[in-house]
């Protein structure tokens, strides 16, 4: 074998995303373990299309991950980002996933999360600047 070397970079090949996929895939597998990988969106629209919120997540094995949400600032503090977390819990409660989770940083959401139900499993704070410490949150479905 040639020796190996590491290599950084910022746009990973699709036959590198395919082989990475298939050797998890294959060990998860073989310990019986339903990988269940999904990436999938909500989106808040009105009639005409105009996207005002932004709910961005994937299901991994058991649980669901909220990767990105946004609300637009024209309609943040009526509701909606609740709706839409409530519209998340609908679509996955009783189809067989465990729970919700979800990260976000000091500056964004976390008193926002926790009037919405969730519960913070840990905080890992950012020394160097406070505003990105990280809550780490659950909700159990």
């Amino acid at each position: 074998m040639t020796p190996l070397k590491f290599t950084y970079t910022e746009n990973l090949s699709e036959a590198a995303y395919q082989k990475m996929d298939l050797g998890l895939e294959k060990y998860e597998l073989e310990r019986g373990i339903q990988i269940n990988y999904q990436k999938f969106a909500l989106l808040l629209q009105d009639e005409a299309g105009e996207i005002y919120g932004v709910l961005n997540a994937y299901t991994a094995y058991a649980e669901v991950y909220i990767d990105d949400f946004w609300i637009d600032e024209s309609i943040r503090g009526r509701g909606y980002g609740r709706q839409m977390l409530q519209a998340l819990e609908d679509k996955f409660r009783n189809s067989g996933y465990n729970n919700i989770n979800l990260v976000t940083n000091a500056f964004q959401a976390p008193e926002f999360y926790k009037k919405c139900g969730f519960q913070v499993e840990f905080v890992r704070v950012n020394k160097t600047d406070p505003r990105l410490t990280k809550t780490f949150f659950i909700k159990y479905l």
